[in-house]
C-alpha cells in the first residue's frame, strides 16, 4: 500500500512527465511531443532547462527516499538525453523519441508499487 504523501508525489511526478514529454499528440500518428521538445530547439538553453526540468523528478524520489541505484538511473536517462539533445537535429528527434521523463515517472511508480 502506497501512502497518501507517496501517491501524491507520484501524481505530481506523472503530470510534469506528461506536461514535459507527452502533452500534445501529432495527428494521425502514435507520436507526442511536450515542453521538453520545443525546449530542445534552442540550443544549448533549452537542453539546461529541460534537464533542470527533469531533475523535479529525482526530487520527488529522494524526497521518498527512494535507493540511491533508482535516482542514479534516472539521472542517467537526464544525461543521455541532454548528451543527445547537443547534437543538431538527432537532439530534437530524440526528445520526442526518448521522453526521459516518462521513463523517469514509470522507474519511480515502479519503485513505490514493490
Amino acid at each position: 500500500m502506497i501512502s497518501q504523501e507517496a501517491e501524491q508525489r507520484l501524481q505530481r511526478s506523472r503530470k510534469l512527465a506528461i506536461l514535459l514529454d507527452g502533452a500534445w499528440g501529432i495527428p494521425h500518428t502514435p507520436w507526442r511531443f511536450g515542453i521538453d521538445a520545443l525546449l530542445g530547439l534552442l540550443p544549448v538553453a533549452g537542453d539546461l532547462v529541460s534537464a533542470l526540468l527533469g531533475l523535479i523528478i529525482v526530487w520527488q524520489a529522494h524526497h521518498l527516499e527512494a535507493p540511491r541505484t533508482l535516482k542514479l538511473r534516472m539521472l542517467a536517462n537526464i544525461g543521455l538525453d541532454f548528451l543527445l539533445g547537443s547534437i543538431p537535429i538527432i537532439g530534437d528527434i530524440a526528445d520526442v523519441a526518448y521522453r526521459k521523463n516518462i521513463r523517469n515517472a514509470d522507474l519511480l511508480e515502479a519503485w513505490l508499487k514493490k
